[in-house]
C-alpha cells in the first residue's frame, strides 16, 4: 500500500513559509501531478516526502507509516531529477545498478534488476556506454531505469522532461504514463508545464504561493475552474479574461465591458439575472471564440466587435490576436478563417461556456460547464 499523505505540513525557511498548512492525499498507484509556477512549492512539497528537506510542523505518511523521522534511504521511495546525475565514469549498467550495489544486493539479483529495467525502457543496446556517449533523451531513461531497479512503493519525479526538446519531451511523456500503467505504482510528479499536467495526470493539484489551490482530474480542473488561478493556470493558450458589469435593456441581458458589449443567450440569462448592476469578471477560453462562418453546430454564440491585431497559422488551427477597445482577446480557429490583421471583424463568443468571477475574491460565481460551480450569488 503506497497511500502518501500530507496532514497539516508547514515548511519554513526563516520567516518564509514555502508551504502553508498542506493537506493532500495521495492513493495508492495514482499518478498524481503537483502543478504551479516556480517558486509555489511544488519541489519543496516533494523534498519533504524525500527526506531531503525538514517538515517545520506536521506529519506525512507513506501507507500507514510517519515518516517525518525516518531517514530518507529508509523511505522506500526513488526520485528522478532534472539534472540526470549520472556518474560519467561509469557504464550505463554500473550507473542503474549502483544504488542496489550500495544497499549490498547480490551480484546476480543486480543484475537481473538491471536488465529488466533496461528492458522496460528499452535501452538495452546502451548497457555498456558512459554517459557522455548519450543524447539527452537518453540519459533521462537511464535516470528513470535507475529509480525502477529499487522496486520502490513511489516514484518521485521532479521536472525530468525540461532539459529535452519540445519533441523529445512529448515522446518521453508517453513513456512515462506507459510506465506507470505497466508498474502500477504510486508517481508523484512536479513540473510547471500545464500541458504535461493535463496529459500524464490521474490527478492534479494546482498550487500557488504554498497553498493548494484545487485537486482533481484534469477535466475537472478545466470545465470547472474554483478561481481565477486555477482558470488561467489550466489551459493552453490561456483563458481570456475582461471585466464587465450587467446590465438589463428591454429585457435583455447585457455585458458591458465598456469597449466590449455582449448579448447574453436566453439559456443563460436566468442564472445572471441575480448580478444585475454587478461589475463581474468574466473568462472565455480561445477555443470558445468563433469566426462567424465557422461556429459548430449547436453553439449559441453572441457577436462581438474586435479588430485583429495578429494572426498566428498552426496548420490545424489559427490563434487570433484580436482587441476590443482596451481588452485583448486571443481565439483558436477554423484554420479555414480568411481574417487577417488590421481587419476590423466581428466573432462569435459561446456565453454558454463562459465562467464568472467574484472580481475581489477572484473565487467562481458559475461555472461555464455544466451550469453552477458555486451557490453563492454573494
Amino acid at each position: 500500500m503506497a497511500r502518501v499523505l500530507y496532514d497539516h505540513v508547514w515548511k519554513r525557511f526563516g520567516d518564509f513559509a514555502a508551504l502553508k498548512d498542506f493537506n493532500l492525499e495521495i492513493e495508492d498507484k495514482e499518478f498524481l501531478v503537483l502543478v504551479g509556477p516556480s517558486g509555489c512549492g511544488k519541489s519543496t512539497a516533494l523534498r519533504l516526502l524525500a527526506g531531503l528537506e525538514a517538515i517545520s510542523e506536521g506529519e506525512i505518511y507513506i501507507g500507514d507509516d510517519k515518516i517525518n523521522d525516518v531517514p530518507p534511504k529508509d523511505r522506500d521511495i526513488a526520485m528522478v531529477f532534472q539534472s540526470y546525475a549520472l556518474y560519467p565514469h561509469m557504464t550505463i549498467r554500473d550507473n542503474i545498478g549502483f544504488g542496489l550495489k550500495l544497499r549490498k544486493t547480490p551480484k546476480a539479483e543486480i543484475a537481473k534488476r538491471v536488465e529488466k529495467a533496461a528492458e522496460i525502457l528499452g535501452v538495452e543496446s546502451l548497457l555498456d556506454r558512459k554517459p557522455g556517449q548519450l543524447s539527452g533523451g537518453q540519459r533521462q531513461r537511464i535516470a528513470v531505469a535507475r529509480a525502477i531497479v529499487r522496486e520502490p512503493r513511489v516514484f518521485l519525479l521532479d521536472e525530468p522532461l525540461s532539459n529535452l526538446d519540445a519533441k523529445l519531451r512529448v515522446n518521453t511523456r508517453a513513456e512515462i504514463s506507459k510506465l506507470h500503467a505497466r508498474l502500477g505504482t504510486t508517481f508523484i510528479y512536479v513540473t510547471h508545464d500545464q500541458t504535461e499536467a493535463m496529459t500524464m495526470a490521474t490527478r492534479i493539484a494546482v498550487m500557488d504561493a504554498g497553498v493548494i489551490q484545487q485537486v482533481g482530474t484534469p477535466q475537472e480542473l478545466y470545465d470547472h475552474p474554483v478561481n481565477v488561478f486555477v482558470a488561467g493556470f489550466i489551459g493552453s493558450p490561456a483563458m481570456n479574461f475582461f471585466s464587465a458589469r450587467v446590465g438589463e435593456t428591454n429585457g435583455t441581458l447585457e455585458l458591458d465591458g465598456a469597449s466590449l458589449k455582449v448579448s447574453v443567450p436566453l439559456d443563460r440569462a436566468e442564472e445572471l439575472k441575480g448580478f444585475v448592476g454587478r461589475e463581474l469578471l468574466f473568462g472565455i477560453r480561445p477555443e470558445n471564440i468563433h469566426d462567424t462562418r465557422y461556429v459548430p453546430r449547436g453553439v449559441s454564440a453572441a457577436p462581438v466587435t474586435v479588430k485583429i491585431d495578429v494572426t498566428e497559422l498552426m496548420g490545424n488551427e489559427v490563434f487570433l490576436h484580436m482587441l476590443a477597445g482596451e481588452n485583448k482577446i486571443l481565439a483558436r480557429v477554423d484554420p479555414r478563417t480568411e481574417l487577417r490583421a488590421g481587419d476590423d471583424a466581428e466573432v462569435m463568443m459561446d456565453l454558454e461556456r463562459m465562467h464568472v468571477f467574484d472580481p475581489d475574491s477572484k473565487e467562481v460565481l458559475r461555472s461555464g460547464v455544466g451550469g453552477a460551480a458555486s451557490d453563492s450569488d454573494e
